[in-house]
């Protein structure tokens, strides 16, 4: 049967998460819960069987379980600002105010918190605040993560990284107040942030974030993700997602033939050069700096335990 059939038959709404105390009132038999056409998400709550599956439907359906007052938290959260978060975070984390609002469902987990908590309602759903939320992913996450998460939350305007500090000196565990040191603004994508966190973890001076070079009526000619403008050093992570788009090719060949005629020097890194080959993306950052003059100081081996070499 349709969704279409299904919603002229029912009165719930089945594309949306529901209960099945909402399906029994709705028309909707234990049967038919039971069969082919309904797919369960948690103990108590299904959506249509035809619905592709998303992220928010378990982050909702694991809300109505709970009382109106409860909100999406952690990795929940994270969700459901569509952060860029690594796989692997399965649960389901909503939060109350008092432990008899607890609900135990396999795949849920529960957090009680001080009513003084910060709250916000985004895409229709209660959800931790975006710094509340960065506070609670610091349990989750990495430090390059987190970082990238932070990055995410200050390009989207939702907070800026002196606010992020400043939450994170006053709720947050050592763990958000070192990520939140590192969180910048204008940062374009995840890998960016990744790649200066390298080289930042490794001792190399850390790079200047989206610098722009402009034209003599004051237009933005070029902007770059990473560089050091006083030596004239571009570092640019290259994803190769525009390879096929000619425009672009002309722009990029016109872009390295400026680079040529006025000096600077550009470092291009790929893919490997993050996950297979950090390693050799940390010197050849640093033989740029070198052959500008610039003396680095002895590196660190503090990103190995982010960036594992693998040859």
């Amino acid at each position: 049967m349709s969704v279409q059939r299904l919603e002229a038959t029912h009165s719930v709404d089945v594309r949306r998460p529901f209960t099945y105390a909402a399906a029994l009132a709705g028309g909707i038999t234990a049967a038919q819960l039971r069969g082919p056409r309904f797919r369960k998400l948690f103990r108590g709550v299904f959506i249509d069987a035809s619905i592709l599956p998303h992220p928010l439907h378990r982050v909702l359906a694991a809300l109505l379980i709970h009382p109106r007052h409860a909100f999406a938290s952690h990795a929940s959260a994270g969700r459901v600002y569509d952060a860029p978060l690594p796989a692997g975070l399965g649960e389901e984390h909503v939060s109350v105010f008092a432990a008899a609002d607890r609900r135990r469902r396999e795949g849920i987990r529960n957090h009680v918190v001080s009513a003084a908590t910060p709250v916000v309602t985004f895409r229709g759903l209660r959800v931790s605040a975006p710094a509340q939320a960065f506070v609670e992913l610091a349990e989750q996450l990495t430090l390059v993560d987190l970082v990238v998460v932070g990055d995410y939350f200050a390009r989207k305007g939702w907070l800026t990284p002196e606010e992020l500090v400043a939450y994170c000196e006053d709720q947050g565990s050592g763990a958000a107040r070192r990520a939140a040191a590192y969180v910048r603004r204008d940062v374009d994508s995840p890998m960016e942030t990744r790649l200066r966190m390298l080289l930042v973890l490794a001792g190399i001076p850390e790079p200047v974030v989206n610098f722009k070079v402009y034209y003599a009526d004051g237009r933005v000619r070029y902007r770059f993700d990473l560089s050091y403008p006083d030596l004239k050093i571009v570092v640019e992570y290259d994803g190769r997602q525009h390879r096929a788009d000619l425009d672009q090719w002309d722009h990029d060949v016109e872009r390295g033939e400026w680079f040529d005629e006025d000096g600077w020097r550009h470092v291009p890194v790929f893919s490997w050069g993050i996950y297979r080959r950090p390693d050799r993306t940390i010197e050849r950052v640093r033989n740029a700096l070198v052959s500008r003059g610039y003396r680095t100081g002895p590196l660190s081996d503090c990103w190995r335990p982010h960036f594992p070499v693998r040859p």
